[in-house]
């Protein structure tokens, strides 16, 4: 049910915002050369590595942190703006109908950090596909803003935060249901619309 429900919503969602995605496109385009979409590997359902696809918001080439921090150079002006709004996340769409995501679930993390789970955590939080949105993306939504506050970005990431969407993840996984995304979906729509 939540596999055919993904299905239907996401291609539904990609049709009625074909328009808005060609226009940001292009705007990404128009403002620094480079591709349109940013591709890099995150850890799916059960461990396997796929290829999530964002709109690119930083300079093509930039490297640096996996952390993106406060203000950070590599990103573009146009990139600031849909970070900003989360319309870079769009383009995982094509991931939740190629089946590499969901519209809720846990957010696919790098193998690098992946790797720190604990590992009842991992298998857990593994055996479901990942989501663009759930409880934990509503909560940390200003994660950027908060982890420019820390002395040691990283540090503050891996010993505190990631802690608290693993465990956010943990109790989703214990009470998935289609009633359960409802909410979120809601919630992160509600978010979105009044920051």
């Amino acid at each position: 049910m939540k596999r055919l429900f993904d299905l239907v919503v996401a291609t539904l969602a990609l049709l009625m915002l074909s328009p808005l995605l060609l226009a940001i496109a292009a705007w990404i385009r128009l403002d620094s050369p480079g591709p349109v979409f940013f591709r890099q590997e995150r850890v799916g359902r059960h461990g396997r590595i796929f290829r999530i696809h964002k709109f690119r918001t930083m300079h093509a080439g930039a490297s640096g942190p996996l952390l993106t921090v406060g203000e950070d150079r590599r990103i573009t002006r146009a990139g600031a703006r849909l970070r900003r709004s989360k319309l870079d996340e769009l383009p995982q769409l094509i991931d939740v109908i190629a089946g590499d995501m969901s519209l809720v679930g846990p957010r696919p993390e790098v193998p690098r950090y992946v790797a720190l789970y604990p590992p009842d955590l991992r298998a857990k939080v593994l055996s479901v596909r990942p989501g663009i949105t759930d409880a934990a993306s509503i909560e940390y939504r200003r994660e950027s803003e908060l982890l420019a506050r820390a002395r040691d970005p990283e540090r503050e990431y891996v010993e505190v935060v990631m802690p608290e969407k693993l465990r956010a993840a943990a109790r989703y996984v214990d009470r998935m249901s289609l009633a359960t995304d409802l909410r979120v979906l809601g919630a992160t729509l509600r978010t979105l619309w009044m920051p």
